[in-house]
């Protein structure tokens, strides 16, 4: 069974003295803002010590290839990846990890596909709940149509 099929639990974490959200947050893989979503969190400056907080949501079962959202580029292929492209599609791409709070870039992102991408794309694919070899930066069709990298205008 692949690691997208396995059924988890959700994951909690419990603050201790000097925890930051940002620093439970970059330890679990996830982005400030999702912590404050799942844990209804108002202020992302106070967090409680003994406060238990859900870091990690249940992977839901794998749907399966599913077509791009109207509006979005279709999957260009793994093989279009592997041959590390320059091309607008892995800007806008960009564009849209940095928007899901999945970046690793340290500037301008530009478009050749490059280490920087690869980890962004492996933190998307970790906030989607994949694991392992599944959460390795290559996109895959279901990770890429969920980020909806829109066409050019």
């Amino acid at each position: 069974m692949s690691t997208k099929e396995k059924a988890t639990q959700d994951t909690y974490y419990v603050v201790k003295s000097g925890d930051t959200l940002g620093a439970i947050a970059q330890h679990y893989g996830t982005t400030v803002k999702q912590l404050q979503v799942w844990n209804n969190i108002r202020d992302v400056n106070v967090i409680q010590i003994g406060q238990r907080l859900l870091v990690k949501r249940t992977q839901q079962p794998d749907p399966g290839p599913q077509g791009p959202t109207p509006g979005c580029e279709p999957f260009p292929g793994k093989a279009f990846f592997a041959s590390m492209p320059n091309d607008p599609i892995i800007g806008r791409m960009a564009d849209r990890l940095i928007e899901e709070g999945c970046s690793s870039y340290t500037g301008d992102p530009g478009t050749w596909w490059s280490d920087a991408h690869r980890q962004s794309y492996s933190k998307w694919q970790r906030k989607l709940g994949f694991s392992g070899a599944d959460a390795d930066g290559m996109p895959g069709q279901v990770s890429w149509n969920r980020l909806r990298v829109p066409i050019a205008d």
